[in-house]
C-alpha cells in the first residue's frame, strides 16, 4: 500500500527552514517575544501567503500528530517579521491530495482558528498522489496577491514520484513562479528524488527531505503554566457579535482544547500566538472588528450584540469595548513578558543540548532559513536570534 505523509503548516515550514534532513529531535523554543501588532490599514501592510499541500494517503498518523503540535510554534516564529518596518499579514490555505482530485480544506485566510480546525480534521485516505495537479489547482484557484513584494509560497509534501497524475509538474511549477509563487518541495523519506528536486528548482524554491520518525521534544520552563493560564484567560476579553458569533467563539475554544490535548508545547505556543498580531477575529469579535475598522459600533444592531450589551446605550457600549480591549492588551503584555523569559530559559537549554550533540537544533535551523528566504522580499526579524 502506498505510504504517504500528511504534514501540517508547521512541519512543512520546519522542513523548509531546516533545509536539510531532520535527523534530530526538534526543541519547542518560543519565538522571540514581540509586542502585539498594532492595527494598521491592510493596504499598508505586506502579505505572507502560504499554501500547504498535504499528501494524506498511507499510514503516517504519528507524523500527522507531530505536525499538529508544531502549528502555533512556527506561526510565532513569524510574529517578529517586518518589511520596511511594517508587520505583515498572514494568510494560510490547506489542501490534501492523497485521494484525487485535490481537496481544498480552506482558502487563503487569516483566520488561524479555521486553519487549525481544518488541520485537526485531516484524516488518512486514498492512495494516488498527483503532485502536479494539486500545485496547478492551488496556483489557479487561490486569490494570490499581485504585489511582487509580498511573499507567496507553496509547500508540498509527500514521498511518491513527483510525476504521477494528469498534470505535468513542470508546467504547474512554471506557471506558479510566473505568478511570483515559490514552490518548495519536501520529500518524506531519505534523499530527494529527481522530480522533487526539479520541481523546486523550476519555481525558485527549496527541495528538502525529512525523517518522518523525528520526535518533537518539549523543554519545560518555569513560565509554562502561567502562559497557558493566561492564554485561556484571553478568551474572556472577546465580545462575540453578529451571525458568526457562536461559530467563532466555539471554534476558538475547540482549538484551545485541540492544542491542550495535543501537547503541553502546543498549548504554550497557541497562547503566545493569541497574544500577538497574527491572531485576529474581526469576523466575530467586536474588539478586533472595531480595531480593524471592519465595523462602526453605532452601526451594530442590538440583536447582533451579546445579551449583556443590548441594554446599554452607545456610550456605555463603547466604554465596555474599551474595557475589554484594555484587559486583552494587559493579558497579552503579560504573556509576551513571560515568553521573553521563557525564550531565554529554553535557549540556554537548547545550547546545552546542541553542545552535547555537536550540532544545532532543528528550531535554530528553522529560524535561520526562514529569515534567509524572507530576505528575498526584504523581510527582517526583530530581536535577532
Amino acid at each position: 500500500m502506498t505510504r504517504r505523509i500528511a504534514l501540517t503548516t508547521t512541519v512543512l515550514l520546519a522542513a523548509l527552514a531546516a533545509g536539510a534532513l531532520a535527523q534530530q529531535p526538534a526543541d519547542d523554543a518560543a519565538a522571540p517575544a514581540a509586542a502585539p501588532i498594532a492595527p494598521q490599514a491592510d493596504a499598508d501592510r505586506p502579505l505572507v501567503q502560504l499554501a500547504i499541500l498535504l499528501d494524506n494517503s498511507g499510514s503516517m498518523s504519528g507524523l500527522i500528530e507531530q505536525a499538529k503540535s508544531e502549528l502555533w510554534r512556527v506561526v510565532n516564529e513569524l510574529t517578529t517579521a517586518r518589511q520596511n518596518g511594517k508587520a505583515p499579514r498572514l494568510q494560510v490555505a490547506l489542501y490534501t491530495y492523497g485521494d484525487p482530485p485535490p481537496q481544498r480544506l480552506c482558502a487563503l485566510t487569516d483566520d488561524l482558528d479555521q486553519v487549525s480546525d481544518a488541520l485537526f480534521a485531516v484524516g488518512i485516505s486514498g492512495g494516488s498522489e498527483h503532485c502536479g495537479q494539486v500545485i496547478d489547482t492551488a496556483t489557479r484557484e487561490l486569490e494570490w496577491s499581485s504585489d511582487p513584494n509580498d511573499l507567496k509560497l507553496i509547500f508540498i509534501a509527500g514521498n511518491e514520484p513527483f510525476t504521477q497524475g494528469p498534470v505535468d509538474y513542470r508546467g504547474a511549477c512554471q506557471e506558479a513562479i510566473a505568478k511570483g509563487i515559490v514552490v518548495n518541495t519536501i520529500h518524506c523519506g531519505s534523499g530527494i528524488p529527481e522530480g522533487w528536486r526539479d520541481g523546486a528548482l523550476l519555481a525558485d524554491g527549496r527541495a528538502m527531505s525529512i525523517d518522518h520518525t523525528t520526535q518533537v521534544v518539549h523543554i519545560e520552563a518555569p513560565q509554562d503554566k502561567e502562559i497557558a493560564r493566561l492564554g485561556a484567560e484571553l478568551n474572556n476579553t472577546y465580545i462575540p457579535f453578529g451571525d458568526r458569533a457562536a461559530e467563532g467563539q466555539a471554534r476558538q475554544m475547540a482549538q484551545d482544547t485541540n492544542a491542550t490535548n495535543q501537547s503541553q508545547g502546543s498549548s504554550i505556543q497557541r497562547a503566545v500566538t493569541k497574544a500577538n498580531g497574527f491572531y485576529r477575529n474581526s469576523a466575530w469579535d467586536l474588539v478586533d472588528a472595531l480595531a480593524d475598522g471592519a465595523v462602526e459600533l453605532a452601526d451594530v444592531k442590538e440583536d447582533d450584540l451579546p445579551e449583556n450589551m443590548q441594554s446599554m446605550n452607545l456610550e456605555q457600549r463603547q466604554q465596555y469595548v474599551d474595557q475589554q480591549a484594555a484587559s486583552r492588551k494587559a493579558v497579552q503584555k503579560q504573556i509576551n513578558q513571560l515568553n521573553t523569559e521563557r525564550s531565554e530559559f529554553v535557549a540556554a537549554k537548547q545550547k546545552e543540548l546542541a553542545d552535547a550533540a555537536g550540532e544545532k537544533t532543528l528550531d535554530q535551523a528553522l529560524v535561520e532559513t526562514i529569515r534567509l528566504q524572507a530576505a528575498a522580499r526584504q523581510f527582517e526579524f526583530d530581536g535577532g536570534q
